[in-house]
């Protein structure tokens, strides 16, 4: 299966890390910098690393307390809208270059583009027009960027995660027939895209250990092995993928659903929990009247001490209609909640998920509701919703957000978990 198409993949290397070195005027290749809220504690997960200290074998997501003692670094606390606001600037640079049509942003600081059609107009290589742009991306911002080269989107993404990173000039590129030639005896497995530790295990027990292996072994042997899922997996061991950048701008999920999650800074009793439980849920309804939306029904995902061996809690409440009301959802999550929750375990890890969500014009009430108090509430919502958009988060608050223990004051000035700083 050979493609006719070209695609740029870029990164922009340890892209928080580099961000903080250039806020303070260093080198991001040179300087030895990580960005963790170390107010956490010690075991507060680093969420970027910068090239210097990977260099001396100091691993990306490690934890603070694994940096070895005798290595001296900077410790950045997060700021993530001056990374948000970085990463538009930089896709600014994208579009100096390229259709917005022609882009997928894969992450904050990843993103895909379909090349194919601009290397005529601009009398350039893939490669020199991946270089035209990681110049641009460094003399605008101060950031370094690498480049993923390829034939089909897998290839680009393997170019770039692989291929990349051991080039003098931070570019990979692969074709179909190089794939084969130069990654099949690749160790590990687990450098390559969606194939996580679980699935390189699988393999291993037997004798699988490379994609050339891979693309050896009678097939109905993954299929037993991964299902319908084994079908990805010999399409990758050749370089193979389908799926294109239209394909991506075309595709939309056949349900839709809201979801809330947190870790919490310590472990929390049952009450505790229930109280933090109902912060995330009326933040939830909120979006919902926010977003236009109504749902049919809320997960709820309760994991408990890390020091503890227990199974998370799980279960689903079905609400009598669609609806997005507060005084509906909530009281239906907390009963779900006291059901299904350990009184005796602490609580460390909470998500919250509305289900098959839908634009509420689709909504009739039914015959049993009181749709005059319905409405009520709904107006009483979207006035806490223009309150806020006009004079902040902490604009209007409830009683229980006052509590001690609940966090919602704190995550009114986070983005993604983490200071949104400045």
């Amino acid at each position: 299966m050979m493609s006719n198409r070209t695609y740029l993949c870029i990164d922009l290397k340890s892209f928080y890390a580099s961000v903080e070195c250039v806020l303070r005027g260093l080198d991001p290749m040179t300087t030895r910098l990580v960005v963790a809220d170390a107010s956490r504690t010690e075991k507060t997960i680093c969420l970027a690393v910068s090239p210097a200290l990977k260099q001396l074998g100091v691993k990306n997501r490690c934890r603070l307390f694994e940096i070895p003692k005798n290595i001296d670094y900077i410790c950045a606390t997060p700021r993530m809208q001056k990374y948000i606001d970085y990463s538009a600037e930089i896709y600014s640079i994208y579009l100096r270059y390229i259709s917005k049509e022609d882009i997928y942003v894969y992450s904050i600081d990843e993103a895909f583009m379909d090349v194919t059609d601009y290397l005529a107009l601009y009398g350039m290589s893939a490669r020199e027009l991946g270089q035209r742009i990681m110049t641009d991306i460094l003399h605008s911002t101060g950031v370094r960027a690498t480049c993923g080269i390829g034939s089909n989107l897998y290839l680009t993404k393997i170019a770039l995660d692989i291929t990349a990173k051991h080039a003098p000039d931070f570019i990979g590129e692969l074709t179909e027939e190089r794939y084969c030639k130069t990654l099949w005896d690749h160790k590990p497995l687990t450098d390559f895209w969606r194939i996580g530790p679980g699935i390189a295990r699988r393999l291993a027990g037997y004798g699988i250990l490379t994609m050339g292996d891979i693309a050896h072994t009678d097939e109905d042997l993954l299929y037993r092995l991964f299902g319908v899922d084994a079908e990805l997996l010999i399409d990758h061991a050749y370089g193979r993928e389908p799926v294109t950048m239209q394909d991506l701008k075309n595709y939309h999920s056949r349900t839709n659903c809201l979801t809330s999650g947190q870790v919490l800074s310590c472990d929390y009793a049952f009450e505790d929990g229930e109280l933090i439980v109902k912060e995330m849920t009326d933040l939830l309804c909120l979006d919902l009247v926010d977003k236009g939306l109504v749902t049919e029904s809320v997960t709820l995902h309760i994991g408990y001490s890390n020091r503890l061996d227990v199974p998370p809690a799980h279960g689903t409440a079905h609400l009598p209609e669609e609806t997005s009301s507060d005084v509906v959802i909530i009281p239906a999550v907390v009963k779900l909640y006291r059901e299904i929750v350990s009184p005796i375990h602490p609580i460390r890890r909470l998500s919250i998920t509305c289900n098959r969500v839908v634009p509420e014009e689709f909504h009739q009430y039914s015959f049993f509701t009181d749709s005059e108090a319905a409405e009520k509430n709904r107006k009483v919502q979207k006035a806490v919703l223009s309150l806020k958009n006009r004079f902040g988060k902490d604009a209007v608050m409830k009683g229980m957000n006052l509590d001690e223990k609940g966090t919602t004051r704190l995550r009114n000035h986070q983005i993604g978990g983490h200071r949104s700083g400045s």
